[in-house]
This record gives structure tokens, sequence and C-alpha cells, in this order.
């Protein structure tokens, strides 16, 4: 146990404690005002909707069932399950735009840029894409009857698995497409050309195929 302090000590420690708080005080003070000063400057989060109310606009186009954009450039947006039936989207550029599951019965995509679209299990049934260039898009799965292809450029593009009865591709362009298992049910392949495409289990019962260079004609 240590001896208690001489008296003639006492008001000496007591001042160096009081000067020991204030310091210690005017210090904590100083570093609240610093810090109020540097988090001033952050911006403040607010949680927002993920998805907000009405249809989605992009460069003005209002996408929805009907819509009227032609040409609008729609490339690298996000428009998984998309509800675009009946949209006339002629000339509109969707390069590398994320369609899966979208819908898009009886739009019109007649000379859009849909180069690495991805349409897998979009529904596509009655669309007209004449003359679209479809370079590496993705139509695994996709719904494809009564659809209109005429001219489009199917190059290095993937349609496993689609189906595509009565759909017409007539003078389009198959080279190292992948169209395993694709159900063609008396498609229209007239004047198409394919080149290297893989095929395996596809169906080409009732196909027209006259004047198609490459087609399995003896499949």
């Amino acid at each position: 146990m240590m001896p208690p302090l001489p008296q003639t000590l006492l008001p000496l420690t007591a001042a160096l404690a009081i000067a020991a708080f204030t310091i210690a005080t005017g210090t904590h003070a100083a570093n609240s005002e610093q810090i109020a000063a540097t988090t001033g400057s952050w911006p403040v989060i607010v949680d927002e909707d993920d998805a907000p109310d009405g249809p989605l606009v992009i460069n003005g186009c209002e996408l929805k069932p009907g819509a009227s954009c032609p040409g609008v450039d729609l490339s690298h947006a996000d428009l998984r399950g998309a509800k675009l039936n009946g949209a006339d989207l002629t000339g509109a550029k969707l390069l590398r735009a994320n369609l899966f599951g979208a819908e898009l019965k009886g739009a019109d995509l007649s000379g859009a840029d849909l180069r690495g679209a991805n349409l897998e299990v979009a529904q596509l049934q009655g669309l007209v894409a004449r003359d679209a260039d479809s370079t590496g898009a993705n139509l695994d799965y996709t719904r494809l009857a009564g659809a209109d292809l005429s001219g489009a450029n199917l190059t290095v593009a993937t349609m496993e698995a689609a189906w595509a009865p009565k759909a017409k591709f007539v003078g389009a362009t198959f080279v190292g497409t992948h169209m395993m298992e694709t159900k063609f049910y008396n498609a229209d392949f007239a004047d198409a050309v394919m080149e290297d495409s893989n095929i395996p289990y596809a169906i080409w019962e009732g196909v027209h195929m006259e004047n198609c260079t490459g087609c399995p004609v003896d499949w």
C-alpha cells in the first residue's frame, strides 16, 4: 500500500489532473470538428427501389408492348424479361443486349444489330427480323414458331434446342452456327447458306431447302 501524498503536493496533483482533462477534452473536440468537416463531403447513401414504377425508358424509347422505337440504341441494355410484343424496333441497335426470357412475339426487328445479344429462352413467335445481324447471338431454347429471319446473318450464333416450326430463313447465313436439337418442322431454308455448322439431332422434317448451300438434304 502506497503512503498518502503529503498535504503540500495535493494542490499540485489536482492542478495537473485538471490540466490533463482540459487537454484531452480539447483534443477530442478538435478531432470531432475535423471528422465532421471531413465527412461532410461524403454523399449520403439512400436506399431506392430496384425497379422504378412504370415502363423502362432508354434513349427516349418507352419499352413496352407495341412500342414504336425504330433505330433506338439499346446496346448492352439489361432487358431481361422485357415484354415487347408487337414492338417496332426496326434498325435498332441491340449489340450485346440482355434479352433473356424477353417476350417479342410479333415484334419487328428487321435490320437490327443483334450481334452478341442474349435471347436465350425468349418468346419470339411471329418475330420479324429480316436482314438482322445476329452474329454470335444466343438463341438457345427460344420459341421461333412462324418467325421470319429471311436474310439474317446467324454466323456463329447458337440455337440449341430452339423451337422453330414454319419459321422462314430464306437467304439466311449459317456459318459455324450451333443448332443441336433444334426443331425446324416445315421451315423454309430456300437460298440459305450453311457452312461448318453443328447440327446433331436437329429435326428437318418438311423443311424447304431449294437452292440452299450446305443444307442437310439427306438428313
